[in-house]
């Protein structure tokens, strides 16, 4: 039961990306949301876990694991009943941002659960890929519900999925989990408030430096105000005694490895999926649904792959699977990033499975490393840490990626109308209308529609190849750097 509580837990966590994402286009479409407020939509959610996870997990050793769980699914069903009833882009932001507050109790509190319940090390590093699974198994049903859903009401139904989950998982975690407090930790605020600031200022600089300039005067204080509470953070943590995040523990070599693992894995992996649900609702054209079964070569076979990753690592130990998992991962961003909006699915599909299979790989034997590589007693501040790292890299992936997708779409697009002979009145109009997010309902005529493909495809190629090259130098990391067994302390 506990093992059953967190994995639902972690699948609703999940789910919100992909069904969020699914959605996106209905969304923007309605709400008539230019391109840069339309990435901040996934990645307010993602922003807050990533900046409250580490408080998240001092929170569960202070006030009760459990008990923070459960607070976190709480949150999770206020934030989805908010975005169902949100009326326009504000509401839906503040909705993403509350449910990433839920986000961030629920991974790091569901992982030191299942760390306190089982203590065998290979029976805990099995039940954490089951739970690492089970995050794929959200990202895989999230864009079959929405598509469903999507097919026969608005898309604020959307979120109805999220509040059902959580209702379910409340109850199986009152029946279930047992209560673990191991101390009574002091909550780091300073570290918190610094931490939040430097990942936020770094965020908005990514994601609004797109259309603004990132060398402009606004962005420029953005780095610095990102630059100085990175650096004010790790000075607080080595002085205080009760840190949210020793920063110590990154003098080992194979620890800090793992981290930079953690990040890509969930950079890739999220940044992947909102380019692939963009390049085949908008590039080819497909309802929510249809894109959803074909996600499902990406998901499912993440999915079936997880499970599997935990006895692989018993054979092969950490570091074959990390380093094999992003070198395929690369091979399958470029495959992918070499086709075009008439190539037909039965091409893509073994390149999504390949870059699937590849993230399971990955994402969950990167968690099972991070604890392998501390002292028992700094577990639970290694799973925050691993946790934290994933989020900052899911978030980075979906601002970065999808920024460089917006940027080089709006700059390919006069080139592409002008190649269909497209003319100059209707030029100018198509380049406004998708600057500003209100292309609306109406058919398009064939030579803008193709031009709008093809500049699309050319952000998505942009953003997978940049994927590509981010794994391909992590690989070097991880096979050069990475403790390959659990540590003998």
């Amino acid at each position: 039961m506990t093992l059953i509580a967190t994995c639902l837990g972690a699948m609703i966590t999940f789910l919100q990306i992909t069904a969020t994402v699914s959605a996106l286009t209905t969304i923007q479409r309605d709400l008539r949301i230019d391109p840069t407020t339309v990435i901040w939509i996934p990645s307010a959610y993602t922003l807050v876990v990533a900046s409250m996870v580490l408080s998240a997990a001092t929170l569960g050793n202070r006030y009760g694991r459990r008990r923070m769980f459960g607070a976190g699914v709480i949150a999770m069903i206020v934030g989805g009943a908010v975005v169902a009833g949100a009326p326009n882009a504000a509401w839906v932001i503040v909705g993403q941002l509350v449910a990433g507050l839920g986000g961030a109790l629920i991974l790091p509190n569901s992982l030191a659960i299942l760390s306190a319940t089982f203590t065998d090390p290979h029976r805990r590093t099995e039940v954490i890929t089951a739970w690492s699974a089970a995050s794929g198994v959200g990202l895989a049903v999230g864009p079959l519900i929405a598509g469903a859903l999507l097919q026969h009401y608005q898309w604020h139904s959307v979120y109805l999925s999220t509040i059902v989950l959580g209702v379910v998982t409340l109850v199986v975690a009152a029946i279930g989990v047992a209560e673990s407090r191991p101390s009574a930790a002091r909550l780091d605020v300073p570290g918190l408030l610094l931490g939040t600031v430097a990942i936020a200022a770094a965020v908005y600089a990514m994601i609004q430096g797109g259309k603004d300039g990132y060398t402009s005067p606004v962005m420029v204080v953005a780095w610095v105000v990102a630059a100085v509470a990175l650096v004010g953070f790790v000075l607080v943590e080595l002085r205080t005694s009760a840190p949210m995040l020793d920063v110590r523990l990154f003098r080992s070599g194979s620890f800090s490895a793992v981290m930079v693992v953690a990040a890509v894995s969930l950079f890739g992996f999220t940044g992947v999926a909102i380019l692939m649900v963009l390049f085949h609702e908008r590039a080819q054209a497909l309802s929510p649904l249809d894109t959803g079964w074909r996600m499902l070569a990406l998901f499912g076979v993440y999915a079936a792959a997880a499970f599997g990753a935990g006895r692989l690592i018993r054979r092969t130990g950490f570091k074959a699977p990390l380093t094999a998992g992003l070198v395929l991962g690369a091979l399958a961003s470029f495959g992918l990033a070499a086709q075009g909006p008439t190539t037909p699915f039965g091409q893509r599909w073994p390149l999504l499975a390949l870059f699937g299979a590849a993230s399971a790989l990955v994402v969950a034997p990167a968690t099972a490393a991070a604890l392998a590589s501390v002292a028992p007693a700094q577990a639970g501040m290694a799973s925050g840490a691993v946790n934290a790292a994933r989020q900052v890299g899911s978030v980075i992936g979906s601002s970065l990626l999808g920024t460089l997708l917006t940027t080089t779409m709006l700059a390919d697009l006069p080139d592409r109308l002008a190649a269909h002979q497209v003319g100059e009145p209707t030029r100018t109009a198509v380049q406004a209308a998708v600057a500003a997010g209100a292309t609306g309902d109406q058919p398009l005529p064939d030579p803008v529609r193709s031009a709008l493909a093809e500049a699309l495809t050319s952000g998505v190629q942009a953003g997978l190849r940049i994927n590509g090259i981010v794994f391909l130098v992590t690989a070097v990391l991880a096979l050069t750097v990475i403790r390959n067994r659990p540590h003998e302390h």
